[in-house]
């Protein structure tokens, strides 16, 4: 065996270890429902574009303790508005998060991510890279499937896939489409997007696992992408 080689092995197996001891760690960590200016801002990063009066509703709260969050959150610079019309009354405001807002969410170390991986193309080129994520998704694969292969129904299992994502810091969630009715896998948040940008295989990865982690006799079709500019990465899960 090459020394390249040699080098290549210890290089995999400390990354996957620092892979899993990450997710281990963020999945055990215990998770608080956000509240005040924080849950609303948490609300425009799930549904937005939304209004001031379905957040208040949804929130359980007065449309004008929400107007003032949202006066808050603008003048940080976190959230923004894009007024509709509508056939009757004064236009509608329809709040979405702005670019800035991301620092608020977590972001996985991104720097850091998105260091390794010009080091990696650099050291191991393309193909090593390639290899890299292969290891990454069957190691992914193996601790998702723990708590997933439990679940009797394709709901069950999709609800097992949100909390683990949700936990790696995705803000994942299930929801039905109202005229197919089919599942949708909604991440409202993508911690690792500095390294994905930088390595688009990361997403490739990321879809087969999903199919790998839910069965073969499922579909899962990507949606919506944050990486083309959507607001969240969207899958159709349906039974193939």
């Amino acid at each position: 065996m090459t020394f390249e080689s040699i080098a290549f092995q210890k290089y995999l197996r400390g990354l996957l270890f620092a892979s899993s001891s990450f997710r281990k760690s963020a999945m055990t960590q215990q998770h608080t429902t956000p509240s005040g200016r924080l849950a609303v801002l948490d609300l425009i990063k799930r549904d937005g574009p939304v209004s001031a009066d379905a957040m208040a509703e949804k929130l359980g709260i007065t449309g004008m303790a929400v107007r003032q969050h949202l006066a808050a959150l603008a003048a940080e610079g976190l959230a923004e508005y894009a007024e509709e019309a509508r056939p009757r009354g004064r236009p509608v405001k329809l709040w979405s998060v702005t670019g800035k807002s991301a620092a608020r969410f977590a972001d996985s170390h991104s720097a850091l991510a998105a260091d390794l991986i010009v080091q990696m193309r650099r050291v191991f080129g393309e193909e090593g890279m390639d290899k890299i994520l292969k290891l990454r998704t069957a190691e992914q694969e193996k601790t998702y499937r723990a708590k997933t292969d439990a679940a009797r129904s394709l709901k069950g299992k999709l609800d097992q896939l949100a909390k683990i994502r949700s936990a790696e810091g995705y803000m994942a969630e299930v929801r039905r489409d109202e005229e197919t009715g089919d599942w949708l896998f909604v991440e409202n948040h993508c911690p690792v997007c500095a390294a994905a940008r930088l390595c688009t295989g990361l997403c490739r990865e990321e879809l087969a696992l999903f199919h790998r982690v839910l069965g073969q006799d499922v579909k899962v079709e990507r949606l919506s992408h944050i990486l083309a500019g959507a607001g969240r990465c969207a899958y159709r899960v349906m039974q193939a």
